[in-house]
């Protein structure tokens, strides 16, 4: 086989790999932005039901309350509840995003593998002993490119 031969073919591996990884990376690319926009939609449903039962809830607390003299330690402790489960979900929250994976987690592992292949690869060739040309071995007659006259 011919070193142009060996390019290209190593050209082709290349383009084939780097085709994978980005088909790979549009896969994920796609999911992530489904499960993006699935989750905006449940969250911003669920935060305006939530609103709502709150808003209906403490408009109760306040009725029922209103004719007692408690009417503003009422009203008070149904805040200070909501403040504290806002504080606590604002400290789940936090934890999750902290926790979630990072995003093309799988493109980044394919690609480390790729790389660790190539330095592999290179290693190899390395320890093989084959002078190169460039440190004083000879290629091979066939190898050799000779300057045509013009």
């Amino acid at each position: 086989m011919t070193i142009r031969g060996a390019l290209g073919g190593a050209a082709g591996d290349l383009v084939s790999i780097l085709r994978t990884r980005l088909e790979i990376f549009s896969l994920e690319l796609a999911e992530e932005k489904s499960r993006i926009a699935c989750l905006a939609g449940m969250a911003l449903a669920a935060a305006l039901c939530l609103f709502l039962a709150l808003l209906v809830f403490s408009m109760f607390i306040a009725a029922l309350f209103w004719d007692t003299a408690y009417r503003l330690l009422a009203i008070g402790l149904t805040a200070g509840v909501y403040a504290a489960a806002g504080a606590v979900l604002a400290w789940l929250l936090a934890r999750r995003l902290r926790a979630d994976e990072a995003p093309f987690a799988v493109t980044v592992e394919e690609l480390g593998r790729d790389a660790e292949l190539f330095a592999s690869v290179g290693q190899a060739l390395d320890d093989t002993g084959a002078p190169d040309e460039d440190e004083g071995g000879e290629a091979p007659q066939s190898h050799r490119r000779t300057r045509r006259p013009s």
